[in-house]
């Protein structure tokens, strides 16, 4: 009797095993079959925003379904990021996430409500995008090295705009590597902090080329520098940071990449991780970005998930060296 019990729950293990692993096998197959929702941690007309459209349409042409875009902006990429750590790990809820939000927070805030490590599996590498430091055209400024020569004369009275990581870290580091102090004042987003850039409410704002680029080249800000080792072709007059102050070194670059919550089945980050380098490699797609300074890397989740490793030791350090404590 016991025999035939063991028997019995033996083949009733192997039955449940093998309904469990089929059904599994059915959900990676048939996915997606629905619309996915990608929230991007900042406002729209962001930098983020802007490719992260541009990916999702790409993404859907591979995928079958529509990747819809839901903006979640505020609190330097954290409210949306939170969003994305809670959802179930079925591959319908994405972060199109930066280095503020995967990388540079945990060092900014003591008490992240998710633990930024753990909290996600990456999924794929969009690219990278260089800043541009401009000044309102009412500062008496016509080079990088003259604002710091002007704020020398008055310390504290400049004043800098940010709405993410990557803006308030070029800025902190920037005051920090010049021997200058200067007042940060925090926005929900950059087309924001931009509005007072223009009406001169703030002095400075160090940006992404698509929040950035059109005003310079409108004349609305006075471009005076890029973030990059090198210049852009996208605005070749402007110098490099490191050129304008005869320093080495300096380089501030903002990236893009997707993430879901952890424990995503591998599967699924496999079909997402190749519709995003299908998108990655799209010629219209690189082609309409190169202006924003913007370079495609197609890579794999592992390649990522490296990445975000040693880009948050990087961007650690580069808060630390720029006196910025976790608040």
């Amino acid at each position: 009797m016991n025999t035939q019990y063991t028997h019995n729950r033996f083949i009733q293990c192997c039955a449940a095993f093998l309904l469990l692993l089929t059904s599994n096998i059915v959900l990676a197959d048939g996915y997606p079959n629905k619309p996915i929702k990608a929230i991007v941690p900042f406002a729209a007309g962001s930098a983020t925003d802007q490719i992260g459209r541009a990916f999702a349409v790409k993404m859907a042409e591979t995928l079958g379904q529509p990747v819809v875009i839901e903006n979640r902006p505020g609190a330097n990429g954290m409210i949306g990021a939170d969003v994305v750590a809670k959802a179930p790990a079925d591959g319908y809820t994405l972060l199109f996430g930066t280095n503020s939000t995967n990388a540079a927070l945990k060092s900014l805030v003591k008490n992240l409500p998710y633990n930024q490590d753990t909290a996600f599996t990456p999924i794929g590498y969009f690219g990278s995008v260089p800043l541009i430091v401009a000044v309102n055209n009412d500062v008496p400024a016509k080079t990088l090295g003259g604002f710091v020569a002007l704020a020398k004369t008055d310390p504290g009275k400049m004043t800098f705009a940010y709405a993410s990581t990557s803006q308030r870290v070029s800025s902190e580091i920037l005051a920090s590597v010049t021997g200058i102090k200067m007042t940060g004042i925090s926005y929900k987003s950059g087309p924001n902090a931009m509005t007072d850039l223009i009406g001169g409410q703030v002095n400075m704002f160090t940006a992404d080329f698509a929040v950035m680029l059109p005003q310079v080249q409108a004349g609305k800000v006075r471009g005076l520098a890029v973030t990059s080792l090198k210049r852009s072709p996208a605005i070749p007059e402007l110098p490099t940071v490191n050129e304008s102050l005869g320093i080495k070194n300096y380089e501030l670059i903002a990236f893009f990449a997707a993430f879901g919550p952890a424990g995503m089945p591998k599967d699924v980050v496999a079909k997402l991780n190749k519709a995003i380098n299908e998108a990655a490699k799209s010629k219209d797609l690189v082609d309409r970005f190169a202006s924003l300074g913007f370079e495609s890397q197609p890579g794999s989740p592992e390649m990522l998930d490296k990445k975000i490793k040693l880009e948050t030791v990087k961007w650690a350090k580069a808060i630390k060296d720029a006196g910025m404590e976790a608040e």
